[in-house]
Order: structure tokens, then C-alpha cells, then sequence
């Protein structure tokens, strides 16, 4: 055998292995040779928790912030998101972020599922620890009916946990690990399977210190006063039935003989009702208060009813709403019929009957 002939027969043994590697490892005919394979595999909960931070601040640095790590980390699990996404999720400019039109979609569904899936959890560290109770109020509500008598149920169920959200904003309470909602609204605002506590007249209160050199027997005396009142008193039809001057409008006239409200000596405006009131327990003025929040510090001579012939009826209600998920506990359902016995209190101090248009059975 020749050189040649030796040649030949080298290469044919080094091509046949390399041709079926290629054959093996070619792709498709129809597909390009370029293309990037499928990603198939789960996306790590990590990088959604990041995507998810940064989609409802659209802003790394508070998303970073919140979940305890560096802005360049996060920044990396997004950039590994999107790796694996296949697309840009977030458009970058100097001074701000937005999502694109595939973020805005996995944004949709990756908050809802977060929650979902945190809402489990809580449930179930909830019945394999400690028994608690978790509630949303408002703040005055909170400081000035709700905390006061806490010490009473804690006596009576020393290992029950509660947890207050002071906040009045709308949440779904069959997406939420909030046991019960306590609100204050018409009742043609409020939902069906809402529970009528207690409803409430406005009332003018002043403190016993300043009764004493500001005697009030009238209206006139009342307008020597100043009087407290919300910032807000007039931005919403809600706020304005609990203002001065709708209390004006309905008793000045009829007291005083004349065909439009008179001014105050002055007015100091504060945001919260439990604002309110304590400037008038340390005696800054006369407030025009609901009166099942202050039902307490009338009883007790912190306030006096300056003028309880005129009491203002309002339309609103205080009210309770129970989880569906957390209804059958026995903790919740504990807490619930303290509620009731509380509101059942309040009522007999207030005078107030329920309207039974409002619910089938407020009593319940």
C-alpha cells in the first residue's frame, strides 16, 4: 500500500465519526441553525418575588429596599427574569421604570399567585402555632372604640393573638388572610354579608375645663368658640354629614331666628376624628363629635354634651365583615361574639335601634 492509498484511508476513519455527530446534533431543516432552544424549566420564586417588588414600585432602588438586598442584585434577578422570560419586561430610563406590554401581562398574574400562595402560609402557621386574630379598622375607629376595650377580651382569652391594620382602604375579603373587617359607611355601600353593629348620632362636646369660663347654653354662645373640625369635611358627600355646617344649617336657623349660618370665632381642622376629640378633651374647642366613639369619655365626665337637644342623626353605620375562610375558627368566631356583646354596649349607652331595613337580623 502506497502513501496515497494510506492517506486516504486515514481520513475516511476520522470523517464517518464527525458526520455522525453532526447528523446527530444538526437541527431541523426547517428550524435555523441559529435558533435558541425552548426554556422549559420553572421560573425560580426568587426572581418573580423581584419582578413583582420592582413592578409595583417601578423603582429598583425601593424594591431592593423592601426585600432587604442590594439594588444591583435585584437588578440581576431581573436581568436573569427576562433571560428566562425570553423578552424585555421593563423599560429602563434615567430617572424612572415601566413595564411592557409581557411584563404588564406576568405582572397580572405572578402578584395574584404571590399573594395566593403567602395567604397559604400564613394560614397554615396560623393553625399550627399560636391562635390569632387579624383585623382592618380605621385609625380612630381603632384608637378610640376598638383598643380600649381589647384588655377585656385578652383577659378573657389570654392566648389568643390579635393583629390591628389601622387602614380604611377597600380589600377583597375573600382574597386576603385578614380575618375581619370593621368600616364605617351608608348602608348602600357596604356589602350584603356585612353585620350591622351600631349606627350614631353627631353631637356637640366640649371639655369641662373650658365649659367653665365659655359657658355654652345656645348657639349664640357657640359661635364665641371655636370650633374643631376634619380637613376633609367637605371633599366627599361622606365627610360633609358629619360637618359643622350641616349642623348649622339644620339648628342656627331654627334657634336663632336667621336665614344663614353664623361664622365661629375660629376654626382648627385636623385630619382624624380621634384628632378631634382629644383637642377637645385638652379644651381647644368645641367639636361636633360621633357620639358612639365618645360614648366613654361622656360617661366618665372627660366630656360633657354641651347641647344634647341637638343631636344630628347620620346615615352612617358601623360595621362588620368576617372573612369566609376564617368564619368556622374557633378564635374568630370567639372574637366575633365579644364584638357583638361590645356593640351591644355601645347601643344601650348611645340609645341607638338598628333600622331593620339595613339587615335581615342585625342582631345576629
Amino acid at each position: 500500500m502506497n502513501i496515497l492509498t494510506q492517506i486516504d484511508a486515514l481520513n475516511a476513519l476520522i470523517e464517518k465519526p464527525v458526520t455522525r455527530i453532526i447528523a446527530h446534533t444538526m437541527p431541523p431543516s426547517s428550524t435555523p441553525a441559529f435558533a435558541p432552544s425552548a426554556r422549559t424549566r420553572p421560573i425560580s420564586m426568587s426572581y418573580l418575588r423581584a419582578f413583582d417588588a420592582v413592578a409595583r414600585h417601578l423603582n429598583f432602588r425601593v424594591a431592593a429596599e423592601e426585600m432587604a438586598l442590594t439594588q444591583s442584585a435585584v437588578s440581576r434577578q431581573i436581568q436573569a427574569l427576562e433571560h428566562e422570560v425570553g423578552t424585555t419586561l421593563f423599560l429602563r430610563h434615567t430617572r424612572s421604570v415601566e413595564l411592557t406590554s409581557a411584563g404588564s401581562v406576568l405582572h397580572r398574574s405572578a402578584s395574584t399567585t404571590l399573594e395566593r400562595i403567602d395567604s397559604a402560609v400564613r394560614q397554615i402557621r396560623q393553625s399550627t402555632g399560636r391562635q390569632s386574630v387579624s383585623i382592618t379598622t380605621w385609625a380612630s375607629f381603632a384608637s378610640m372604640w376598638l383598643i380600649p376595650r381589647l384588655e377585656a377580651f385578652q383577659r378573657e382569652y389570654p392566648d389568643i393573638d390579635i393583629r390591628i391594620d389601622a387602614t380604611d382602604a377597600v380589600i377583597d375579603m375573600n382574597n386576603t388572610d385578614v380575618d375581619l373587617a370593621l368600616r364605617y359607611a351608608n348602608p348602600s355601600q357596604i356589602g350584603s354579608s356585612a353585620e350591622r353593629l351600631f349606627g350614631e348620632h353627631l353631637t356637640v362636646v366640649a371639655s369641662p375645663w373650658l365649659l367653665k369660663s365659655q359657658p355654652i347654653r345656645n348657639v349664640a354662645d357657640l359661635m364665641r368658640c371655636t370650633l374643631i373640625e376634619s380637613g376633609y369635611a367637605y371633599r366627599n358627600q361622606h365627610m360633609e354629614w358629619l360637618s359643622w355646617q350641616r349642623w348649622l344649617d339644620t339648628f342656627s336657623t331654627q334657634a336663632a331666628g336667621k336665614t344663614a349660618a353664623p361664622s365661629p370665632a375660629r376654626w382648627l381642622y385636623f385630619n382624624y376624628a380621634h384628632q378631634i376629640v382629644q383637642a377637645a378633651l385638652t379644651g381647644q374647642g368645641v367639636a361636633l363629635a360621633r357620639q358612639p366613639l365618645v360614648a366613654e369619655s361622656l360617661a366618665n365626665g372627660d366630656l360633657v354634651e354641651v347641647l344634647p337637644e341637638m343631636r344630628l342623626s347620620s346615615p352612617l353605620a358601623y360595621w362588620l365583615m368576617v372573612s369566609p375562610r376564617s368564619k368556622l375558627r374557633p378564635e374568630v368566631r370567639a372574637f366575633c361574639d365579644w364584638l357583638r356583646q361590645q356593640a351591644d354596649n355601645t347601643r344601650l349607652a348611645t340609645g341607638d335601634v338598628p333600622d331593620p331595613q339595613t339587615l335581615a337580623a342585625p342582631d345576629d
